[in-house]
């Protein structure tokens, strides 16, 4: 067997980490394609080996194209003394994202039909982009928006985005753990957007420290049962891309999860794979349900993030989204409200522990058959009813014990013991190493 997770392991450092990269790259203006996504992933291979790929423009991937590489210096809306009333250098969140470039003087009637914002929040600015229709425009808020109209005395404003759409590609980064098995688990997070930290800069940064975790348990002796892909990837086109370039690779995923919003304060939640009732599925819901005292479990459905393309009929693999507050359910989703106070390390760190959860159900998920069936063996003699370990509660220990025993009859797995038994995992496995090593035990 293999500890994944440790309840011995201090997760407070790593938090502090986690948040560590969310702050550093939250300046960042990022897209689907561009610098942005470039220095980000830069910015993780100082923490992890990844490889970086880049796809040209132009490049077919399915029913889609690679598109055009979108960059971008500056932006700004300056009334005639020259003052910036609207500036992409203080938020990122200011320009349409993918916004064609425009250096124009004009009306702030003309300007109005270019405005976006938010009313129902009316202090945050709202993030939105024009991916795939050349279009300009900026985000400001609500009461920002109102305080121009109030005081427009029929100025003249010179409206600049010092933009480039050109022919360029699209960058992801890409990093593999070899396991024992060619057989591979699946961890994919987007890194596409700009200034939003819970959505998903949490999402990079507990993917980057997942694979340090995994890789440090590889490092210290542990034998990994599965290969770990991990997907540094712009969403939808991201997730297209890299399917349509590894058909191949894309057979060998057995298990899969995506990875996002895992640094707010919100309850826990799990989007099924298409399949529904996948081990990915079980695990999840398994770890959630011993772990937490309430969590959304969510069927699936073919929108949000990138499940979609990973569970889409023609690959149909068993991947899951594991995150806290859902796809567009919080009120600071795509917002500048999703910022630095929004979410926390402690927060990120305690969803690298659910994550790491379930990766251990996964690693040691394994079938036995009881070496002793005819009755209930004499446990005190090998040492089992009092040797447990201080971090086992003794009578569950005990019981756990007895539940592997009954129904390790080579139809039952861990997973199905621990669920029946209504126990954690970590709980049954360490039952089961107990009974290995002491000969009752055989794994079939």
């Amino acid at each position: 067997m293999i500890n994944i997770y440790s309840p011995a392991t201090d997760f407070k450092p790593i938090g502090d980490q986690m948040y560590a990269l969310v702050s550093t790259l939250f300046p960042i203006c990022r897209s689907i394609t561009g610098n942005g996504v470039r220095e980000t992933l830069s910015h993780v291979q100082k923490l992890l080996p990844i490889t970086v790929h880049e796809v040209p423009t132009g490049t077919p991937v399915f029913d889609w194209t690679v598109p055009k590489e979108w960059n971008i210096k500056d932006a700004y809306v300056a009334n005639s003394q020259g003052e910036r009333v609207i500036d992409f250098k203080k938020s990122n969140l200011h320009v349409l994202n993918y916004s064609t470039p425009v250096n124009q003087k004009m009306s702030l009637a003309a300007l109005r039909p270019h405005l976006m914002t938010l009313p129902e929040h009316p202090d945050w600015i709202p993030y939105r982009t024009s991916y795939y229709q050349e279009k300009w425009g900026f985000c400001l808020s609500q009461n920002h928006l109102n305080a121009l109209l109030e005081n427009d005395k029929c100025d003249e404003y010179h409206v600049v985005i010092d933009s480039t759409l050109t022919q360029g590609s699209l960058t992801y980064g890409e990093y593999v753990i070899p396991g024992e098995s060619n057989d591979e688990v699946l961890i994919s997070c987007h890194t596409c957007h700009p200034s939003l930290c819970n959505d998903n800069l949490s999402g990079i940064a507990l993917a980057t420290f997942l694979a340090r975790q995994i890789e440090q348990v590889k490092a210290e002796g542990g034998k990994l049962r599965y290969t770990y892909r991990f997907l540094f990837i712009p969403g939808t086109i991201g997730s297209i891309t890299w399917l349509a370039r590894n058909q191949t690779n894309a057979k060998r995923i057995q298990h899969g999860l995506v990875v996002v919003c895992v640094g707010d304060a919100g309850k826990f939640s799990y989007k099924t794979s298409r399949q529904g009732d996948a081990l990915i599925d079980h695990a999840a819901k398994h770890v959630l349900t011993s772990e937490k005292e309430s969590f959304n479990l969510i069927d699936f459905f073919p929108y949000g993030y990138d499940e979609r393309q990973y569970c889409s009929p023609g690959f149909n693999l068993a991947v899951g989204s594991l995150s806290r507050s859902t796809h567009g359910k919080f009120p600071e989703y795509h917002s500048s409200g999703d910022n630095l106070s929004f979410v926390t390390g402690a927060q990120i760190a305690e969803s690298l522990e659910v994550y790491l959860k379930v990766i251990d159900v996964l690693e040691n998920n394994h079938t036995y058959i009881n070496q002793n069936p005819h009755c209930e063996p004499q446990l005190g003699k090998r040492g089992l009813y009092g040797n447990v370990g201080a971090t086992v509660h003794r009578p569950t220990f005990e019981m756990a014990l007895l539940w592997i025993l009954n129904l390790s009859d080579g139809s039952h797995s861990l997973l199905d013991i621990a669920k029946r038994a209504k126990m954690p995992f970590e709980t049954i496995k360490q039952a089961a190493k107990a009974l290995q090593d002491s000969g009752l035990l055989k794994q079939a």
